[in-house]
């Protein structure tokens, strides 16, 4: 019987834990974490995934600083919000919500974040310390995505040690650091991508199977073998036709239907790898609270 893997219990499970350890934080300090989230413009995504942030860091008790910025904002300007938000005390975590505008360089304005205060875990050198910390180091801040995928699967209980893992994508954002984490557990990682020879027997032969390349349903039931996981963190937003009427679906990477007759525990999309992406941005949070007050 395949286990489907609840992202969202799992994220709640995560945001309840952080609730009370942020309690006992201002008990003991008299302070909380502070998150402050930058939006650029309306796009219409981007502040549905605000206000969901938002929301759950304010219910773990973290304290949010919203910056709305008009979408003609120059790259100077916003490089120098960032700036502020870098020597604000009570800001621990920022976070610039993307797409940015096509006339600010994304990357620039995600460097420019201190990394001690990089929520994302994009900054190079949180990237760079992810590849040379020790396996326990708990002061690290890293990308949100993978961790979450790496919290479901050891929430599944099974040793990850010696697995062969396939991660299918190279994104600096989920693919490279996903399989850094599997690394740390001491998998047989595979990077696969749109250049892998026979990438369906590459991963017909893992026991986990990471799908992150923005391709709807790509990985086919026959991809998976008996008994591997299957964590999807495509969304793709797709056509279908119901009853003559055409509506938008939402889909991961992996052709879900089909997939989860071989695998032994699969994500679904939704409800599955996003709400763990939001819970790891307050983990961050938290985290960079908590190595501020070490200091």
């Amino acid at each position: 019987m395949t286990t489907l893997i609840n992202g969202k219990e799992v994220a709640q499970n995560l945001r309840n834990e952080l609730k009370k350890e942020i309690d006992i934080l201002k008990t003991k300090t008299g302070k909380v974490p502070g998150l402050a989230v930058v939006q650029v413009g309306n796009v219409a995504a981007s502040s549905v995934y605000v206000k969901s942030k938002t929301k759950s860091a304010k219910e773990v008790g973290i304290e949010v600083f919203d910056h709305h910025l008009p979408d003609e904002i120059t790259q100077e300007d916003l490089l120098k919000l960032v700036n502020t938000l870098n020597n604000q005390y009570n800001v621990n975590g920022i976070l610039v919500q993307l797409p940015l505008p096509k006339h600010i360089n994304e990357q620039a304005v995600l460097d420019s974040i201190h990394p001690d205060k990089d929520a994302d875990g994009f900054h190079p050198l949180n990237v760079g310390k992810l590849s040379i910390a020790s396996d326990n180091d708990e002061s690290l801040l890293v990308p949100c995505t993978p961790y979450g995928c790496l919290i479901m699967l050891k929430g599944l209980g099974i040793d990850l040690s010696g697995k062969n893992a396939v991660v299918i994508g190279r994104s600096n954002i989920v693919g490279k650091p996903m399989a850094q984490l599997l690394l740390k557990e001491s998998c047989t990682v595979t990077i696969a991508h749109s250049k892998t020879k026979n990438i369906e027997d590459v991963c017909r032969n893992a026991d986990i199977v990471v799908a992150a390349v923005g391709r709807p349903k790509m990985v086919k039931g026959d991809w998976v073998k008996k008994g591997a996981i299957v964590i999807d963190v495509g969304i793709n937003r797709i056509t279908i036709e119901v009853e003559g009427v055409e509506k938008n679906k939402l889909v991961g990477d992996v052709d879900f239907d089909e997939a989860s007759k071989n695998a032994s525990a699969i994500t679904p999309v939704p409800g599955g790898v996003g709400p763990m992406t939001i819970a790891c941005l307050l983990r961050n949070t938290t985290i960079a609270f908590k190595n501020k007050t070490k200091q």
